[in-house]
């Protein structure tokens, strides 16, 4: 029914993850797996919301909170995860990452810890720092295929005095880590018992793969929270912009909507942004477990190659994401040769995983939302490039 293999020529489209790969890798001439957006085109249900509003060729100031987006919003938790939402507690933004940085604004002060378990998304490391609070790593541990937090150890940092937000990523990026119902019930008590809020980033929610089952925290949670996403990666139009979230308190939501409004003047959404997540959301369904299928063959894709030339890797797929979070340290090579390797002489960019903190030294993030004739090209390349260092280390 939906075509995922054909390819889509994104150059001079203003595409970041094409246009402008030298801003990251220096050169403008390589094949990209790198940010998390994907080469496929959104779902025919959106283009067709944004042709038909498009057509009305009247665009001016819009709102959010109506009953077709917010009706959409219920629609699609109660479709997608057998849970109610009250409406009153939804919240919308410009991104999740803008929504994150909001209320680590509204829960803390300079100086304050954020909590983040490492490696973490390259943008909670900028956002913390930008808004002069410390990050308090939390390290994950890899057991085997799966990635595990030491409780106690994280009982330890929310207990300390400048320790004032828990700032989860679930499912987690990248190592595509889904929490159990368990971790996040413990999480959440621990949380409870140290007097420290929680900001849940949940915009891999729809991109769980297998028998994984994704838990919102609102399941778990207790007091005060807040929990951001999108339809922007499920669906591939973070271009619109456009986020939405839940703030469980109601004086939070009002603390809210006037730093919204008042203090960053953002009163009115992008209507474009609107329109896709009402289509995505109320029609959207069939063409993502599509894309989930074709990715999840992707990865395995992935781990069938790579395992066959370098069993020693016996990579598996992660449980989320549709980033490949490859753990290259038993090949012994250094990261910063395999980049030059992998970008002068390959022509590739992937993302090495030290950008995602030290905890992340000697992974690779390859981004596997794209067609599988541009995978195979790019593993290709990367399979070429390890080979390539593993013969030099050995000379």
């Amino acid at each position: 029914m939906f075509d995922f293999d054909r390819v889509t020529d994104r150059h001079g489209s203003w595409c970041t993850q094409w246009d402008f790969v030298a801003d990251r890798f220096g050169r403008d001439d390589l094949l990209p797996f790198t940010i998390s957006d994907m080469d496929f085109p959104t779902a025919p249900c959106i283009i067709t919301a944004l042709q038909q509003r498009v057509a009305h060729a009247v665009l001016g100031y819009s709102r959010w909170q109506h009953d077709d987006f917010l009706s959409a919003i219920e629609y699609w938790y109660q479709q997608r995860f057998r849970l109610s939402i009250d409406r009153e507690q939804i919240v919308y933004g410009p991104s999740v990452i803008y929504m994150i940085s909001q209320m680590i604004r509204s829960w803390s002060s300079p100086g304050d810890g954020v909590v983040v378990h490492t490696p973490a998304y390259d943008a909670f490391y900028k956002t913390i720092a930008g808004n002069q609070r410390r990050v308090m790593a939390m390290p994950l541990q890899k057991q085997g295929a799966e990635w595990h937090c030491d409780m106690a150890a994280l009982e330890v940092l929310l207990a300390q005095p400048q320790c004032r937000i828990l700032l989860l990523c679930s499912p987690h990026n990248p190592t595509g880590k889904v929490w159990s119902r368990a971790e996040l019930e413990q999480m959440s008590a621990l949380c409870q018992r140290h007097s420290v809020r929680v900001i849940s980033d949940e915009i891999h929610m729809d991109m769980v793969m297998g028998e994984a089952v994704h838990i919102p925290w609102s399941e778990v949670a207790d007091e005060r929270w807040a929990l951001f996403t999108s339809a922007s990666k499920s669906f591939n139009v973070p271009a619109l912009t456009g986020a939405w979230g839940i703030i469980s308190d109601k004086q939070d939501r009002t603390t809210w909507f006037q730093a919204l409004k008042n203090t960053d003047g953002l009163s009115s959404p992008a209507v474009l942004a609107v329109a896709a997540h009402i289509a995505a959301y109320r029609e959207g369904g069939a063409w993502l477990d599509a894309l989930r299928c074709y990715l999840a063959a992707n990865l395995q894709h992935i781990a069938d190659r790579l395992n066959e030339t370098f069993p020693q890797l016996n990579w598996t797929p992660p449980q989320a994401t549709y980033l490949a979070w490859i753990d290259l340290n038993p090949l012994g090579l250094d990261e910063r040769q395999l980049q030059h390797e992998l970008i002068n002489h390959q022509q590739v960019a992937m993302m090495p995983g030290s950008t995602y903190g030290c905890e992340g030294t000697g992974f690779l993030r390859l981004n596997a939302g794209c067609p599988r004739r541009k995978l195979d090209d790019g593993l290709d390349r990367l399979i070429a490039g390890i080979t390539r260092c593993v013969a030099a280390q050995h000379k």
